[in-house]
């Protein structure tokens, strides 16, 4: 706003200007408002949706969330910072998620024991594989209920829709060229869809269906992971079918290693 600053800039001179804005201060009453608002406007649900903060923070959100009556809370772990932070601080600040999810475990925990009825809850950060996706249930279980995935639908809309666009060129990746020449030969997802849409389903953008066959394969990859450990249903994933390899991830989740279950089995 300083005319002599705004002349220099203009002129190219001086630094660059980057614009981060603020954070907005929410309070209890504020959000238990906004809310309730929401749902007189006829919204069916409302979520929210926050990230790796301080533990006192986390159950004030919790509790916040409760009071509102909200359906769903979203927690994203990051090793560092947010995707609107500089660089330097995306790789220091934050809780990774691991770390986040064990004390969500634990205040989660306390609140249902206080006799709360719990919002369901998803955890968020870093999660691309099937494997993945079990621990994060069993970790947070009987609590979270669902895991979010976004880097990952991400990168697989944007290269499903570049070879479907070079597919459209004639020009077909050479380690996709054992599957076929074709996009419906190459993207094996067009045949689950045909059976759900029809013939319609050669025609969806291929980023679409990109996104429809990893989210199909994370799904089919779970269920494997389930059945080997004879757990057919979600509700019956838990955390002892986790056991913790080293001592640190030990002390962070409260889980006894294979050492000390095979201690206690034999008792000594």
């Amino acid at each position: 706003t300083d005319p002599a600053v705004v002349k220099n800039y203009q002129a190219g001179i001086g630094p660059t200007f980057e614009k981060i804005d603020k954070l907005p201060f929410w309070t209890e009453e504020i959000l238990v408002s906004r809310v309730s608002e929401l749902k007189r406007l006829g919204a069916e649900r409302v979520c929210f949706k926050t990230g790796p903060f301080d533990p006192r923070d986390l159950t004030k959100i919790i509790q916040i969330a409760i009071k509102a009556e909200v359906d769903l809370i979203t927690f994203d772990g990051a090793g560092g910072g947010s995707g609107h932070s500089p660089a330097k601080m995306m790789n220091e600040w934050g809780i990774p998620t691991l770390e986040l999810e064990s004390i969500l475990y634990n205040i989660l925990c306390q609140l249902r024991h206080q006799g709360h009825r719990l919002p369901q809850v998803a955890i968020a950060g870093g999660f691309v594989m099937e494997d993945q996706v079990f621990k994060g249930l069993a970790l947070g279980a009987p609590y979270v209920n669902l895991v979010a995935i976004g880097r990952g639908a991400m990168a697989a809309a944007l290269v499903g829709k570049q070879v479907g666009n070079l597919i459209k060129k004639g020009v077909v990746p050479k380690h996709f060229q054992r599957f076929g020449a074709t996009f419906e030969e190459i993207f094996a997802g067009v045949r689950d869809l045909k059976g759900i849409y029809g013939g319609k389903a050669g025609e969806f953008p291929p980023g679409a269906v990109g996104v429809y066959s990893y989210l199909s394969r994370v799904a089919k990859g779970l269920k494997e992971f389930m059945a080997l450990n004879r757990k057919f249903s979600l509700a019956h994933i838990e955390r002892s079918d986790l056991i913790p390899l080293t001592t640190a991830a030990a002390c962070v989740t409260g889980l006894p290693t294979a050492a000390e279950i095979a201690a206690e089995l034999v008792g000594y």
